[in-house]
């Protein structure tokens, strides 16, 4: 039986390996580090004293591929989030909040609801976002979007870095666009926040490697690719650090990992170049002093943080496109954190709890107009050779949805290969 050999064991190569195994076919997985999971994992941290994400990711109920994915991998019920579509918003600034939310059904009734919409906003405001289907390959958000509209601060910046990781300066709106019709065009029953219930890896890497392997598919980890040695248009060798993997003549392989380390072993592929850094911080709330809601979400307007994430006494805030912050030092992050956490969740500010500092200085690729146009396409010039992961052309951001779906359609170019 031939093997497809699928470098990576982020969620890229995960669902490309989990797709071809649910069809009966034979995957081998090698992954250089000594876990699975890439930027979506989970792990025990000895100061907080509690298993947290590497980062946090946030789903909606729109993301079919991501949660066709759990689905496959028997995880599907690990998720969890609020039963309508609701979006709550604190301003630090003024202690304003309000929630957004969408109504079920494609006629979007909810703009006209004041208690539903951005305060201080009108229906006609929500037109602008028509502007966005006709947005060209060059355009920028801030090209559509005026910085003195309505919505720029409280609607269009917090959900283009949250979509993008990138500022609205020099984010490319057909990605946004891509999102925004497939999500809030939906209604509600687009855009129904989701997280992990325990985290990142119980739902989405521990099941499916259990999941391959069941299927017969190996997994090997510390096995770091140093070269992919080609004859014509045939990969002909995979070369890693101590031995070589010679591929038969129907085997295939899918390449699934980050766009540096990528053209690095496959000189002249072409792949985004320039990335940005997401800041994320755990903090481990006292008995005494933690929030009475049970709120799992809340998007922050005007402070250092794009959003709170809260599971059990765990608070977790993201801050993306955060070139600028993570050149901090962890002490400085700290104390600007923890200051829009205490507003946001009415805690005593001089009783700080332990936080834990996570920086990703390369995250994602830069989601600019001119990195997206860097973006390869899943079949290669070698004829057993695909590509998968978030930098590649899906017409997706590089979210986790975006990455199942690279995996997705690297395995279909197997099976039709």
């Amino acid at each position: 039986m031939s093997v497809t050999h699928i470098i990576g064991a982020g969620l890229a190569g995960l669902a490309a390996a989990v797709k071809l195994a649910a069809d009966g076919r034979r995957v081998v997985v090698y992954e250089g580090a000594g876990q699975a999971g890439g930027r979506c994992r989970s792990y025990f941290d000895e100061v907080l004293e509690r298993t947290i994400d590497n980062g946090n990711h946030l789903l909606m109920s729109a993301n079919h591929e991501a949660l066709s994915f759990l689905k496959t991998i028997g995880a599907e019920d690990s998720l969890e989030g609020p039963d309508e579509a609701v979006f709550p918003f604190f301003d630090v600034r003024t202690g304003q909040q309000w929630e957004v939310k969408p109504n079920e059904g494609l006629i979007p009734w909810w703009i006209f609801n004041k208690d539903q919409r951005v305060p201080g906003t009108s229906p006609a405001d929500y037109l602008s976002i028509a502007r966005f289907a006709f947005a060209g390959k060059n355009t920028t958000v801030d090209n559509l979007v005026r910085r003195d509209h309505p919505l720029y601060e409280t609607f269009y910046e917090p959900f283009t870095v949250a979509v993008l990781n990138t500022s609205t300066a020099k984010g490319a709106a057909p990605l946004l666009w891509n999102v925004l019709i497939r999500t809030f065009a939906k209604g509600a029953a687009g855009c129904k926040p989701l997280v992990a219930r325990e985290g990142l890896s119980q739902s989405f890497v521990d099941p499916a490697l259990k999941f391959i392997e069941a299927q017969g598919g190996q997994v090997h980890f510390n096995r770091r690719l140093r070269e992919i040695v080609t004859d014509g248009d045939r990969v002909t060798t995979l070369r890693f650090a101590k031995e070589d993997v010679a591929l038969e003549p129907d085997d295939t392989t899918i390449l699934a990992i980050p766009p540096t380390p990528a053209q690095d072993v496959l000189p002249g592929l072409k792949g985004p170049t320039e990335f940005n850094a997401i800041v994320n911080a755990h903090i481990k709330l006292q008995a005494h002093n933690r929030p009475n809601n049970s709120q799992l979400l809340l998007g922050v307007i005007g402070g250092t943080a794009d959003w709170i994430f809260r599971r059990g006494d765990i608070v977790s805030l993201t801050v993306s496109a955060a070139d600028e912050l993570a050149e901090k030092s962890a002490d400085e992050i700290t104390e600007a954190l923890w200051q829009d956490t205490a507003k946001a969740l009415n805690l005593d500010v001089f009783d700080r709890p332990p936080i834990r500092i996570i920086k990703e200085k390369r995250a994602t690729f830069a989601q600019t107009p001119e990195q997206v146009a860097l973006r390869p396409k899943t079949k290669t010039a070698w004829r057993n050779l695909c590509l998968a992961g978030d930098w590649t052309d899906t017409g997706l951001p590089a979210t986790i949805e975006g990455a199942i779906t690279s995996g997705f359609r690297a395995a279909e170019q197997v099976r039709k290969d």
